[in-house]
């Protein structure tokens, strides 16, 4: 062999997965790991940025002084500048160092012997002040995450060949997460205060969701079998007080992970509890409850207990196999059958009597054998958690027909891994809430076809597919959140044109009402001929407009219109001598402007504007001579109102309720309207007909509040003080939060609460 095949003896030879004997299996594995952090991630990321543009605001307006104020607003633009810049850096960054881990070039460990007060370095304030930041946020992290860290940090030692990771060595552990936002924001001159608030959002959205992702890290391992058995214990000593984790000496066979609820213990009567480890543990609570008093009994709602269906006087109970073999058979039917039943919905009870028959057609003993109860109470719930749906008014019944048909996998999940119901990240969690959410917020018209086969086709795969392997549903999570990105795409940019449009019309009505106070005021307490007043209410106020919108309130231009108006009503009203010698002088000027704002306003031919303005000086001599009955008999053709034809039905805007004349209740309405945030869904009722609609824009000036439907599209525009009116009455109504909460959430909830009443915890 030649020297050229032989690496130099001097160097160590290069550390790659091959080389250090990580199984080919985890091949796959590793690149799935750093799929689900990068898009995790990347999702959180963007959170951090939808948020700056509203929290500088918020502090502009709070401002100290205007110099304050203008770095706020100025930061904006700038943030927004850097913006891809700097995700494409932090990015970067945790790519790299996942490659470094995959290549052995871990940093090496720093013992507290090796610190030397000569190496310490004096640091500005602002790099220690942004230090300080990095380090509370990351400490925060770790003792919030100190289990769930621990156990990742011991399973990406086996895929390090054994080789333990220093405390910062973890490649997506808080130290390596929050130093690569602050590298991504190193070559950015933003000063320290803008700094601090971008280091706030990204705690807020990106550091409190790592939880979620180290816990879903560790699923994915212990489903690949990287130390599945690994337990939480507790050592306590008089030395090493601290918690500690150590895995086990035992071994248990992957997808059965141990699932432990923490904090408050199950309060009978109590409202449902936040933690979903706590609300499971209070459910099984309350199902056993119901068992030991109502085990022959419905289960709320109707549907019968799985329980019922057993043989009477059965005292055997089939095993977890046993189960997972006749749920098996029930899917691989189901998934035969699905192309021509997807369009009817799946039943619970029918699926019950489906699982029993096969149960029992199947049994070693016929007759004698039962659901054990704590199966017995998963399969309850899921049922009950179907029939949710199939109840739930916020979806159309197309999807909810759709989504009935993942039962049977579904129950699979849960019998295998509880942490279905005890983690909201749980991949078949998230891709049901999905799902659901999609049918809800993008069931407009033109977007139903393409939305509800695209569901078909993930039930499609889920019932020929599911065998037990989770990243089934990782990965159409991730293909059909895809699809919906590009429908809330196409949906926010629908919205977003509304909204512009929207804000032009508003600006014309704002516009359109300085202009017909100032018409009001140069006619208040004056009587003028037909003709000279319907020029000024209609013509010179379109005039007034457009002179306001291009020159400004403060504006030369705009005093000289308004004065304008002012002369010509004053003299179209008697005078005294003195008067009709100023209007003499007048005259010339005032005809002069009238042309130019003609002009201006377009619409008149040259002939047309002299015999507009041979009128007005008509009815000004038939005034002045003591002559009404001429200027009354005076009829000048005006054109229509350019104005009118650009707002459309908008215009009748300017003719709503003011709030001063609403009732109290209608006023306190009104107020609590205020504060109400965009995106917040509101239903109209029409007759028989009820509409979903959902606050998209409102103006601070005009205060008319904006309504798009679930396609973007703009539906209807309504001031204040008429929708506090509607709301009064009854005809529209404010949908309550709970109804945006994932659809998983809202079932467990809802199902706690029956369970109570039902079993008699609450009234």
């Amino acid at each position: 062999m030649s020297n050229h095949d032989q690496p130099p003896p001097t160097q160590p030879p290069a550390t790659n997965l091959a080389s250090r004997g990580i199984q080919p299996r985890f091949g796959e594995l590793v690149q799935g790991c750093r799929k689900l952090v990068m898009n995790r991630l990347a999702e959180n990321m963007g959170s951090v940025f939808g948020q700056v543009d509203d929290t500088l605001f918020e502090c502009a307006d709070k401002a100290e002084n205007n110099q304050v104020q203008t770095l706020f607003f100025d930061s904006m633009r700038d943030i927004r500048k850097q913006r891809p810049q700097i995700e494409r850096a932090y990015h970067q960054r945790i790519a790299r160092q996942f490659d470094d881990f995959l290549e052995g070039k871990l940093k090496p460990e720093l013992n507290a012997g090796e610190l030397n007060a000569d190496h310490l370095e004096l640091v500005q304030d602002e790099d220690f002040e942004e230090t300080l930041l990095l380090t509370n946020m990351v400490s925060r992290v770790k003792a919030r995450c100190t289990q769930s860290l621990f156990a990742l940090d011991q399973r990406l030692a086996v895929l390090n060949n054994g080789r333990k990771l220093g405390d910062d060595d973890n490649p997506f552990g808080p130290q390596a997460v929050a130093l690569a936002f602050r590298e991504a924001l190193a070559p950015c001159p933003f000063q320290m205060r803008i700094k601090t608030i971008l280091y706030m959002l990204f705690e807020r959205h990106v550091m409190l969701g790592l939880d979620s992702i180290y816990d879903a890290l560790n699923q994915r391992l212990v489903q690949a079998g990287v130390l599945p058995d690994l337990k939480y214990t507790v050592q306590r000593s008089t030395t090493a007080p601290n918690a500690q984790l150590r895995p086990p000496t035992g071994s248990v066979p992957p997808f059965h992970p141990t699932v432990s609820t923490t904090g408050a213990p199950f309060t009978p009567g109590a409202p449902p509890p936040s933690d979903p480890g706590q609300l499971f543990s209070g459910l099984t609570s309350l199902l056993g409850e119901r068992r030991l008093h109502h085990d022959r009994s419905p289960l709320p709602g109707g549907t019968p207990s799985i329980s019922s269906f057993a043989p009477k006087g059965a005292t055997r109970v089939y095993t977890a196999s046993e189960l997972l073999e006749a749920l098996n058979r029930l899917q691989k039917q189901s998934a035969q059958e699905l192309a021509n039943r997807i369009g009817q919905p799946q039943r619970v009870d029918g699926l019950k009597a489906e699982l029993q028959q096969q149960l029992e057609s199947h049994s070693r003993l016929p007759g004698q054998q039962k659901v054990a109860d704590l199966e017995a109470d998963v399969i309850d719930l899921v049922g009950m958690l179907f029939d949710f749906i199939l109840d739930d008014d916020s979806l159309a019944d197309v999807y909810k027909t759709a989504l009935s048909h993942l039962h049977t996998p579904y129950l699979k999940v849960a019998l295998l891994d509880k942490a279905l119901f005890t983690q909201h990240h749980h991949p078949a969690r998230r891709l049901l809430n999905s799902m659901a959410q999609a049918g809800v917020l993008y069931s407009g018209e033109g977007e139903e076809h393409g939305l509800l086969s695209k569901m078909h086709w993930v039930v499609e795969r889920v019932a020929h597919g599911f065998s037990g392997d989770l990243l089934l549903f990782d990965s159409l999570l991730d293909e059909f959140n895809a699809y919906v990105g590009t429908l809330r795409h196409k949906v926010e940019l629908r919205e977003q044109r509304a909204v512009e449009a929207a804000k032009g019309r508003d600006k014309l009505l704002g516009a359109r009402q300085q202009a017909v106070d100032a018409i009001g005021n140069a006619l208040e307490g004056r009587t003028l001929p037909g003709a000279m007043q319907r020029f000024l209410e209609q013509t010179w106020a379109d005039v007034l407009v457009f002179v306001l919108l291009r020159h400004g309130e403060r504006s030369s231009e705009w005093q000289r219109s308004v004065e304008v108006a002012e002369q010509l009503a004053w003299s179209g009203t008697p005078l005294d001598q003195t008067g009709r010698e100023r209007l003499q002088q007048l005259r010339v000027p005032l005809l002069e402007d009238l042309r130019k704002g003609l002009e201006l306003l377009g619409g008149y031919h040259e002939d047309g504007i002299r015999r507009l303005l041979q009128d007005l000086v008509a009815c000004q001599h038939a005034i002045q001579s003591q002559q009404p009955q001429v200027a009354a008999r005076i009829a000048s053709a005006l054109p229509d109102s350019k104005l009118g034809e650009m707002l459309g039905q908008d215009a009748e805007l300017a003719t709503t309720p003011s709030p001063s004349s609403l009732s109290p209740r209608a006023l306190a309405l009104a107020r609590d309207l205020a504060h109400v945030e965009f995106g917040t869904w509101f239903e109209f009722v029409d007759g028989p007909e009820v509409r979903t609609l959902k606050l998209s824009w409102f103006s601070p000036t005009t205060r008319n509040y904006m309504f798009v439907d679930h396609s973007g599209q703009r539906v209807a525009i309504m001031p204040i003080a008429q929708l506090a009116q509607d709301m009064e009455q009854g005809l529209i109504r404010l949908l309550p939060s709970e109804r945006s909460a994932p659809l998983v959430d809202r079932a467990m909830n809802t199902i706690y609460r029956v369970l109570q009443r039902f079993t008699g915890r609450t009234a």
